[in-house]
């Protein structure tokens, strides 16, 4: 029998903190073999990343310690070595070289200082011992190899000019660059939309029947579990549940615990919410049932400037003549590629990005001619959970503090309400009340995320522009998150700008859906009528890309209708052709 690439035995891990050693996995044992790929599956806080983060001997910049345990690794074809017990100088020869890991959140990986170009170079120059020209040519490669937009521009730009599904696509190029022998990938594909995501399975199934790469996949999405892993291991508050074949642990799982989280899975075909005038939740609201956001010819542009005198050369066009209504109690879905202008539309609406033409009417109010100042008080109507949840929270303030921000803000209530306000909120999202007084950073991704979303509810905001708010989480928290959306949109009458690349999601969340391909709606209508009876080339290409949490209908290579990528930057000037719409059934346009 071959030995594995890896054998993890009896593995510990624990945090030091003034209070002692607070053990976070305890005696975890499996094993990868070569070209095998291996999902670790379970809810947030489970240990999932402090596995991953163990193997690659980078736990202990977190505040913690491997503590118990082996975790043998042949980085070449020799002996295998146990990494607990591996020195710096000869981890380091192995990170990033023999073992790649992709990271969860993008934007709090990369350096922001240094170029796109320069980050990818940076592995190569270290493990490959190649030139900087030839170290520059690899890495535009890389980049057109995880199908980034417009390659030889993006090499030159930063971390922040790239929408979050970009920076994870980078995140990707980075760890395949010295094609590793293995690659641990800890929520490789949360950012990025269906039909992106299928070509990176299809680019690390290519990597492995090439090269041989095992891979470990840290996953909420039983979708890419079904499509991409050989093999599951089932974890829960950082011990052992269940491994099995993929084939069984889907057909016959065998503990309660995995039973219960594939039954979460939110799968595509459930059928979409219908529309229900909301009960009163506020005196003022009471009878009203109108529009609470009216978006009308948006178009937001982004300057390219040049040259020693930086002359206006070209516009990004980020968003083009886009116009749509949400009603109180109103969900709205917005889906698409990424870079497909999705996060500029909900960030216009809120005057984070200034819109270059256009009208946005928030409860009424035209909000486009205000300046900053007069618009900030009309923001407790209109709150926004980010993309990134780590990057949008302030590390420097305690949770209690954190979630009733808009309330010191808008209503200047004093500490104690707050503090009493906070409680009630983490017990809604999900979280323990005795992690009030505690930092962003102590808490993992997933739970970061619902940080996040609390801290938008406690306004009890008109509309709330969601940008991916779930994508972050496992699927059982995932469920918990959207049961709580609705009931607070049935009791309240909030009403969601729902962005987000998971079809299945969005189809539970949304009353309408709108496609947006390139800045431009291409097809809209209720959510049902669209994901059920799509009309649009593009539609049909997301709805097939979308992976199916069943191995029994896992797909080989998709070969989707390849679309040419076209670069978003036009001349000054340049004024896009006239978009026409057909109607395909009641509400339902297509774009011709």
């Amino acid at each position: 029998m071959t030995a594995p690439l890896l054998d993890v035995r009896d593995l510990c891990v624990a945090f030091r903190s003034r209070r002692g050693a607070t053990p976070v996995v305890r005696n975890l044992s499996f094993s990868v073999g070569a070209g095998e790929t291996v999902a670790i599956v379970g809810e947030s806080g489970s240990g999932k990343s402090v596995t991953a983060l163990s193997l690659m001997r980078l736990i202990e910049r977190e505040g913690g310690a491997v503590t118990g345990g082996e975790m043998l690794f042949r980085p070449h074809d020799g002996p295998a070595v146990d990494l607990a017990r591996l020195d710096e100088p000869a981890m380091r020869a192995i990170r990033g070289n023999a073992m790649s890991m992709i990271f969860q959140e993008p934007m709090t990986s990369l350096n922001p200082v240094l170029t796109i170009g320069e980050q990818v170079a940076e592995v190569l120059l270290a493990h490959r011992g190649i030139g900087a020209r030839e170290a520059e040519r690899a890495a535009l490669a890389v980049l057109d190899e995880v199908q980034l937009t417009d390659p030889e521009r993006r090499m030159r730009q930063y971390p922040h000019e790239l929408s979050g599904g970009m920076r994870q696509r980078v995140m990707i190029a980075i760890a395949l660059a010295c094609r590793p022998r293995l690659l641990i990938a800890d929520e490789p594909t949360t950012a990025l939309d269906v039909t992106i995501q299928a070509g990176i399975l299809d680019l690390i199934r290519a990597l492995q029947q090439q090269t041989g790469t095992s891979v470990i996949f840290i996953t909420h999405d039983m979708g890419v579990v079904a499509e991409m892993a050989d093999r599951v291991v089932v974890m829960r508050q950082g011990e052992h549940v269940e491994t099995a074949r993929t084939a069984d642990l889907f057909a016959a799982p065998q503990a309660t615990y995995t039973r219960a989280l594939l039954a979460a899975v939110p799968r595509l075909g459930a059928g979409a919410p219908i529309y229900a005038v909301p009960r009163a939740g506020r005196a003022e609201d009471a009878g009203d049932t109108g529009e609470v956001l009216r978006v009308e010819g948006l178009v937001t542009r982004f300057p390219i400037r040049k040259g020693p005198f930086r002359r206006h050369v070209a516009n990004v066009h980020a968003v083009e003549d886009v116009s749509l209504t949400l009603r109180r109690g109103e969900t709205l879905g917005l889906v698409g590629e990424s870079g497909s202008g999705k996060s500029t539309i909900g960030r216009s609406i809120l005057r984070l990005v200034e819109p270059t033409t256009g009208r946005i009417l928030i409860c009424g109010r035209d909000v486009t001619g205000l300046s900053q100042q007069a618009v900030r008080p009309l923001r407790r109507h209109a709150q926004m959970v980010f993309q990134d949840p780590y990057a949008s929270l302030n590390p420097r303030l305690p949770v209690h503090e954190l979630v009733t921000e808009p309330l010191a803000i808008h209503d200047r209530l004093p500490a104690p309400a707050r503090r009493e306000i906070a409680a009630e909120l983490m017990r809604r999202v999900g979280l323990p009340a005795d992690s009030l007084d505690r930092y962003p950073h102590q808490f993992s991704g997933g739970q970061r995320q619902r940080l996040a979303i609390a801290r938008a509810l406690s306004s009890r905001p008109r509309v709330i522009v969601a940008d991916e708010p779930v994508s972050a989480l496992d699927v059982s928290v995932q469920d918990q998150v959207i049961a709580l959306m609705r009931e607070l949109q049935d009791e309240f009458g909030i009403a969601y700008l729902f962005i987000s690349h998971d079809l299945a999601v969005v189809e539970r969340m949304s009353h309408r859906v709108a496609v947006l391909d390139r800045g431009r709606i291409v097809e809209t209508g209720p959510t049902d009528a669209v994901l059920s009876d799509p009309r649009h080339p593009y539609t049909r290409d997301l709805l097939a890309a979308v992976p199916v949490a069943d191995p029994a209908l896992r797909h080989g290579p998709r070969r989707l209708a390849l679309r040419e990528r076209r670069s978003p930057i036009n001349p000054v000037g340049f004024t896009p052709p006239a978009q026409h719409f057909a109607e395909a059934g009641p509400g339902h346009l297509v774009a011709v």
